[in-house]
């Protein structure tokens, strides 16, 4: 599969590259983060929300909306699902890591994805890029040995469990948590996932 960078202009039509932020605290703060082989997600981790840096972004970045700052790492090498928000999210790569990207607008209107639109771009360690909010994505991928990892940025609450009841039709069944919309591959085995993504569940490496 071709990887692209995030710095090329083909990644303009899922997010853009964050410039004038200073991100050497998260960095810093992440150092202290073991790289393990199984994928792991913390929404919301107190040290990253309490550094200086975090305002810059929830003023900035998120208009002073309330925002959740976590990571996400490990060793991962497929797609196995893609997800969507209502808004845009931030990553922050700490170790170089592949996005396996697409676009809301191919989802069919019987909630399938076809996984041959996907496209895979490269975010070189020590790069803050923004996902739009109608970009699909899912845990990155690692680009070189020993695992990848990212600090995460969303609006508070995002990706947290739901509160209230959701139906099994239309897109309330891609709904597995606030603010998370997620089509699973059945290669995947998500559990209680909607699986809607058609053909080969890409891997890398």
């Amino acid at each position: 599969m071709d990887i692209q960078n995030v710095a090329d202009d083909t990644f303009g039509r899922y997010g853009k590259v964050l410039t004038g932020y200073d991100l050497s605290g998260f960095l810093k703060e992440m150092e202290h983060t073991p790289l393990t082989e199984e994928v792991c997600y913390v929404p919301s981790v107190g040290a990253l929300e309490a550094l200086p840096e975090a305002e810059n972004f929830k003023n900035r970045a998120f208009g002073g909306l309330p925002v959740q700052i976590g990571c996400c790492s490990g060793d991962n090498h497929r797609l196995n699902a893609l997800e969507y928000h209502r808004c845009s999210e931030i990553n922050i790569a700490v170790t170089d890591m592949i996005l396996l990207l697409g676009a809301q607008q191919d989802i069919g209107a019987d909630g399938t994805y076809d996984t041959s639109w996907v496209e895979a771009f490269l975010v070189p360690a020590g790069t803050a890029v923004e996902m739009y909010a109608t970009t699909l994505h899912y845990a990155p991928c690692t680009a070189a040995g020993g695992g990848f990892c990212s600090v995460v940025i969303l609006p508070a609450g995002t990706n947290t469990p739901l509160t209230f009841s959701v139906t099994k039709e239309g897109e309330d069944r891609l709904m597995m948590a606030k603010n998370k919309w997620l089509i699973a591959h059945e290669e995947a085995g998500i559990e209680g996932a909607f699986c809607g993504l058609k053909g080969e569940n890409i891997t890398l490496g």
